[in-house]
């Protein structure tokens, strides 16, 4: 498509340094070379906790989605949701722009959505009315959405993710998100110490968010604290395996990750987690299940073998659907419909 027809896909909410799946995404898009949109962001949000930027930035938003109205710009509005604030804030900025008569698509992220839609239904509702698409992480999220909205513009699409670098395998372990009970950090701390760890070690990367759970006693592991995005991806590149053991999740952009990176990826069936790590892509265990995560961590530590088989069917899995060669035309042409639409994009298989 010529650059003057191009259309731009605004995507609204926060990209940067700032940690966390929804920002890692919009970073994606910003790098990605796609042949028949050009991508940009409006920021409508600051620094967590910086309510007076956050303010600001949402009155640029708007400001913006004004302009774009009134330059007749050929445009679409994707705008990034999770729960609570979100919905408030960037939901708002919809809204405007649907009022506007720009085309809107709200991409849902965030493991708490389900439990926000029950408590807030009509503000869920009247941001997913306004939407002229609507793209999931999970089906679970899908089947909500679809009380609100007709069900054909509702497309589950998973985070896609660059690749990784082939290095050799060390016998380490790694955690990666927020410390927290939500995280099973206790659980894992937990079925660590039942390890016969010859050798191993746990490395436990991210912010200390209840640091009342960490054992500053555990044996063989290492609490790295908040780490870059760069040196979280590096330490998964030679990691050979990678655990999860959430209890509340949507889908994890670090499970997608690990599996980029052949490690063997031993997680819980939450959210999304479950059809992605099925058919022996990845350990599944009971969230909250001390025993299980126990066993598997010492099945695939034992047993060489059976762990490099897991990563090999993992890493096959990311490659024929999480990659950004699998992934990103299924979301150009979701853009591309809202602006003009045509057929409907057929769900992206998580299996």
């Amino acid at each position: 498509m010529a650059a003057a027809t191009r259309p731009t896909v605004y995507h609204v909410g926060r990209a940067g340094d700032i940690p966390g799946g929804m920002t890692q995404v919009v970073n994606a898009y910003l790098r990605w070379p796609f042949p028949n949109v050009t991508v940009d962001v409006i920021p409508s949000r600051g620094d967590p906790g910086d309510h007076v930027a956050s303010a600001k930035r949402l009155v640029g938003a708007l400001r913006r989605i004004r302009a774009i109205r009134r330059s007749r710009e050929r445009a679409v509005i994707v705008v990034h949701l999770s729960e609570r604030g979100s919905f408030i804030r960037e939901g708002l900025v919809a809204r405007y722009a649907r009022r506007c008569g720009l085309p809107v698509i709200a991409h849902l992220h965030g493991s708490e959505f389900a439990a926000y839609e029950r408590t807030s239904p009509d503000r869920v509702g009247k941001v997913l009315k306004a939407s002229t698409r609507v793209i999931t992480l999970s089906e679970e999220t899908s089947e909500i959405c679809r009380r609100h909205v007709s069900a054909d513009i509702v497309t589950l699409v998973p985070n896609a993710i660059p690749p990784g670098r082939p290095v050799e395998k060390t016998r380490t372990v790694v955690f990666g998100g927020v410390v927290s009970h939500r995280k099973g950090i206790d659980v894992l701390q937990a079925a660590w110490r039942e390890q016969e760890r010859n050798g191993w070690k746990l490395i436990v990367a991210g912010p200390l968010r209840e640091a009342e759970l960490v054992d500053s006693g555990l044996p063989d592991a290492e609490f790295r604290g908040s780490l870059e995005h760069d040196a979280l991806m590096a330490l998964l590149d030679e990691a050979a395996v990678a655990v999860l053991p959430s209890r509340d999740e949507a889908m994890p952009m670090f499970i997608l990750e690990a599996m980029a990176r052949r490690a063997c990826v031993i997680s819980t069936t939450v959210g999304g987690i479950g059809p992605v790590l099925s058919d022996d892509c990845g350990v599944l265990v009971a969230p909250g299940s001390v025993r299980e995560l126990s066993a598997a961590l010492g099945r695939v530590m034992r047993d060489d073998a059976e762990r490099e088989r897991i990563a090999q069917r993992g890493l096959d899995r990311f490659e024929s659907r999480f990659s950004a060669t699998a992934v990103f035309p299924v979301v150009e042409e979701i853009w591309l419909d809202a602006l003009e639409p045509r057929r409907r994009p057929e769900t992206v298989s998580t299996t």
